[in-house]
Formats: structure tokens, sequence, C-alpha cells
């Protein structure tokens, strides 16, 4: 009986420390481990106790590349408890400010992370020597993204301006107004991105996904929408986000610090969040121009190839950047800068789209405004059992391989996901075991 053992011990161009494992005996897979390492952050125990008001400030500080994320789902629950009601120019304002939270941070896994597994580097600075117009192209556009967060949130990381009810100041309409040429810019240098990643050679790879992502009448969905979960549309069901936790469920494996999550009401438990997933169910809401690139580039729905999830993030960006420019173009009015609210004992729960998939919120609130009970789920940890699952389908072509190979292979894939390892722990090492 043969046995070997590959082990990734840090993997590199993603965000936190984790690992992998593999087994393989006589062959065959015998275990695959996506190993979160990284010590949990009880960021949900830290809340407890503590003031409604400062929860947005806290679960910003949960990731430095998508804050928003955080802050906005923690707020839109609390809002849903409270029952407060922000105003159109508000919740404008808000799309705006997760525009600009989509483009730093896609920009940021495209080309720093995930562009050179396809041209051969090692790092997005190595391929700054050879490319350097390009990535030139990727960083000023990641600055266009965290300027919008400076204007709307006070500063690019864990911003500060985001509150219960909207924001503790209104920018001054020439703050925003004064992008407009950079986003000009950046709307053509998206299309362009675009175009070059559709380029690239992706690998033949197409598993038998389950997309869950929120889907909107009007819009493409950021903060709102029913979470859809299914293959493709024929058998796609609408979950109400009240109604997430009955239909999800988080689980602990002794090989991982983070939670994994299954689907309950179906026959597969796993499943898929991300841009791929939001762009199959919601493609048809881009804008304009984005929605054209994605018939042109893509065209046939559902797209299953993880590795083409650099295109479906590179999409967003166009369409972040056209959402972006149409808003700063025509600010929207804004009477006050909060609503006011009363607190009172209750429960409310949220889901929004951060960069890398689905978010959810759930906060029950106390009389006096504190906080009783936090429930957080990241998209990395709901990715990981579909990670594990993507390896497992993978691997076999792979097994005759040296280890470096399969190694860099197995890392490649697992940044198709973006993951954001430190979101997780509520992941790379590689190791192989041959048996």
């Amino acid at each position: 009986m043969s046995e070997r053992t590959i082990r990734v011990k840090a993997l590199c161009r993603v965000e936190g420390e984790g690992g992998l494992y593999i087994r393989l005996q006589n062959g065959a897979i015998a275990d695959v481990q996506l190993n979160i390492y990284e010590p949990p952050r009880l960021f949900e125990s830290l809340l407890r106790g503590r003031p409604l008001e400062d929860v947005p400030d806290i679960t910003a500080r949960i990731c430095g590349i998508c804050p928003v994320a955080y802050q906005m789902s923690s707020v839109h629950a609390l809002e849903r408890a409270l029952d407060v009601r922000v105003e159109p120019g508000i919740r404008r304002l808000r799309r705006l400010l997760y525009c600009g939270e989509w483009i730093e941070s896609h920009a940021l896994h495209i080309y720093m992370l995930h562009a050179p597994d396809f041209l051969g580097y090692e790092s997005g600075i190595d391929m700054a020597r050879d490319h350097r117009e390009v990535v030139e192209r990727g960083l000023r556009i990641k600055k266009i993204g965290n300027q919008l967060l400076e204007r709307l949130g006070g500063r690019a990381v864990h911003p500060v301006n985001v509150r219960v009810g909207g924001f503790y100041r209104v920018p001054r309409s020439e703050e925003l107004v004064s992008l407009v040429p950079d986003l000009e810019w950046a709307v053509e240098a998206a299309i362009d991105t675009a175009r070059w990643v559709a380029g690239f050679e992706f690998p033949e790879f197409e598993p038998s996904y389950q997309f869950a992502a929120l889907v909107h009448d009007d819009e493409y969905p950021m903060n709102e929408g029913r979470v859809g979960v299914g293959r493709d549309l024929a058998d796609r069901q609408l979950i109400e986000v009240t109604d997430y936790e009955a239909a999800f469920e988080e689980f602990q494996l002794p090989h991982t610090t983070a939670l994994h999550s299954r689907y309950v009401r179906g026959s597969e438990p796993r499943y898929l969040v991300g841009p791929l997933a939001r762009l199959n169910w919601n493609h048809q809401r881009l804008a304009p121009r984005a929605r054209r690139l994605a018939d042109e580039l893509i065209g046939d729905w559902p797209c299953r190839n993880p590795y083409r999830s650099i295109v479906a993030r590179a999409l967003e960006v166009v369409h972040a950047c056209e959402e972006a420019l149409a808003i700063v173009r025509d600010l929207p009015d804004v009477s006050r800068a909060h609503a006011e609210y009363t607190p009172s004992a209750a429960v409310g729960a949220a889901a929004t789209e951060a960069p890398r998939g689905l978010l959810y919120h759930r906060y029950d609130v106390e009389a006096d405004g504190r906080v009783q009970h936090a429930k957080i789920v990241p998209p990395t940890s709901q990715n990981q059992s579909r990670i594990e699952a993507d390896l497992r389908e993978l691997l076999p072509s792979l097994v005759d391989r040296d280890e470096q190979t399969v190694a860099i292979e197995c890392e490649r894939l697992v940044r198709s996901y973006d993951p954001c390892i430190s979101c997780a722990t509520h992941f790379l090492k590689v190791k192989i075991d041959r048996a």
C-alpha cells in the first residue's frame, strides 16, 4: 500500500493564515482538508453587552479589505430590528460606498493576487517587472475605490462615518463631484481589465455548482434582496433573509478554526458564494456597459468554471464604476445625515454581498440598546466545504505529478475564491499524505 502526503504550510497571495492537507492512498484521494489555523477572533462575543452604536465600528475591524460589507450588514440588521427607515438619498449614498469597496477589493485581487497565476509569475511585484503599465492601471483603479471610501466613510481602511440610520456626516457635493474625471477613466480602465483577463487561458474545470447569492428585482444586489439558491434558474429557490438560519446551518470540523456552512433544504449541502454566483443570478441587472460586456465575454449562463471568477470580478468592477459615476453625476438630495430611532428589545437580520460573497448578520438587542447576541456568517467560511469538494474533483488529474506542481495547482484553485481567512475565523498550508 502506497501513501503520499502533500502539505502547503501557508498559502501565498491570500488574506490570512491557513493550510491545505491532502492524503493519497494507492493513487486515490483519501482526505482533503482546508486547515484554517488562524486563531478565532471572537467578534461575536466581543459585541455582547456593547451599545448598538458601537457595532458598525467594531465589525469594520473584522476585515481591512472589505470593512464596508461588515459595517453595512450590521447596520441593516440593526435598522430592521429597530424599524429604522432611511431616506432614499442615504440609501443611494450607501450603494456608492459599497461600489468603492467592490472597486478596491476586486482590483487588488485581480491584479496583485490572481492574474500572476495565469501569466506565470510568483507575485504581482514580479509581474510588474514585465507588465508595469498593466499593474499601474490596477493600482490606480484601486486608488479610486479607496477615494470613494475616504469621502463617504472618513477613511479607506476601517471607515468610521457609517452609523445606524445613515452617516455621521454627509459629504459635501464638491467632495464627490470632484471624482467624476477619475470615475470616467475608471469605467474605461475596468472595461480594458475585463477584456484583458477574459483572454487568459482557463483550465477546463466545471463542477456542478449550487450557487447562493442575493437576488433583487430592480438592481444588481449589494445590500438588499432575497437569497437565491440552486444550480440554475429552473431549480432556483428564493429565501427571505429572515429565513436564512432555517435554510443554512453552521457546523464545526476538527481541522479548522472556522465554521463550515451547509444548505439544509436540498439534497446538496455545499454551495458557492461570490461574484460568479452573483453574476449567474443577476447579470441582467448589471449596468448597461457591464451587461453587454458580460454577454460578450461569458455568454453561456450559468458560468461554472471557478477560474473564470476573475472575469466575473472584472465585470463587477465595470458595474461598480458605472454605478458610482451615475450616482456622483446625479447626487441625491439628503435632508439629514441619519434617521432617529428609539432602542427597544428586538431581533434583526440582514444579508449583503461582500466582494467575496454572501454575508449574514443577526443581532438580538435589549431594551436599553445593548447587544445581547450577535451572529456573523462570512462568505469564506460558507465557501470552505465547496473549496474542499473542488479540490477532491481536481486532484485525480494531478496525483501522478510532483508535490510542487500539485501544491501550485491547488493554491491556484483556492485563490480563485479570493478567500479572506481572517474574516472566516469566527484558512493555507498544503500537506499531501500518500498512503
